[in-house]
């Protein structure tokens, strides 16, 4: 991306967003009112109870374990899209029916959530290419460490960390920060990312979480997805 810059989208679509990173593989505790309502799961190779309640946010902090950059390798695709044109409507209907919000507030509340204008991200290596408004920008990201985030709900969330290395193509953000409800290395299946120059500025952000999933899925593959779990 040489005329749109990430930092520019970042102001604009995610004035919240920033992404943040720490060298080295300890954890640190940050407290945040936050109830994140991802009531979506994936099986992992392990018990499924047992990856239940850490999906869920329970866990103990030598259950973490360093993730590479692999975990996320592929060609993903932004959710916000669907959100907007409709085709998400029938999960929000689905989360009524077991929830606490009407459809319409559960999609107010995921339309703040997904929002972003990166609609595609390709991660190969320890390279991340960004795509927003038919331009895109690329560097390689080296990892930085995790961060532990305590919920006021009583759960907690882990963010994986990666730091550029070097300058880049175009305006890239200085950090990116993932989180998909996995704490050690797994294969992810969606992820939330975060972006941006500061580490703990980006650690506050709760509310703006955009959202990808594998390109190769149509709108209604996705949604499938997420009435499965």
């Amino acid at each position: 991306m040489t005329t749109l810059s990430l930092r520019g989208i970042v102001a604009l679509a995610f004035s919240a967003l920033l992404l943040t990173g720490i060298q080295g593989v300890s954890a640190n505790d940050h407290d945040h009112a936050h109830d994140h309502d991802h009531d979506h799961d994936h099986d992992h190779d392990h018990d499924h109870d047992h990856d239940s309640d850490i999906y869920s946010g329970y866990f103990e902090d030598d259950q973490i374990k360093d993730r590479p950059l692999s975990d996320w390798e592929g060609d993903w695709q932004s959710v916000y899209p669907y959100l907007q044109d409709g085709t998400l409507d029938e999960v929000f209907v689905d989360k009524a029916e077991n929830g606490d919000k009407t459809a319409e507030e559960y999609k107010d509340y995921y339309d703040t959530g997904y929002e972003t204008d990166v609609e595609r991200i390709v991660i190969d290596g320890s390279n991340v290419t960004f795509f927003a408004s038919g331009e895109e920008v690329s560097g390689n990201y080296q990892y930085d460490g995790y961060e532990i985030l305590n919920y006021q709900a009583g759960n907690r969330g882990v963010r994986f960390i990666f730091e550029l290395e070097g300058e880049g193509s175009g305006e890239l953000p200085q950090y990116i920060q993932f989180s998909d409800h996995s704490i050690y290395p797994t294969d992810a299946h969606h992820f939330h990312l975060y972006w941006g120059d500061d580490r703990e500025a980006l650690l506050e952000e709760v509310t703006n979480w955009p959202t990808y999933y594998p390109s190769e899925l149509n709108g209604d593959e996705i949604v499938g997805e997420m009435l499965a779990h």
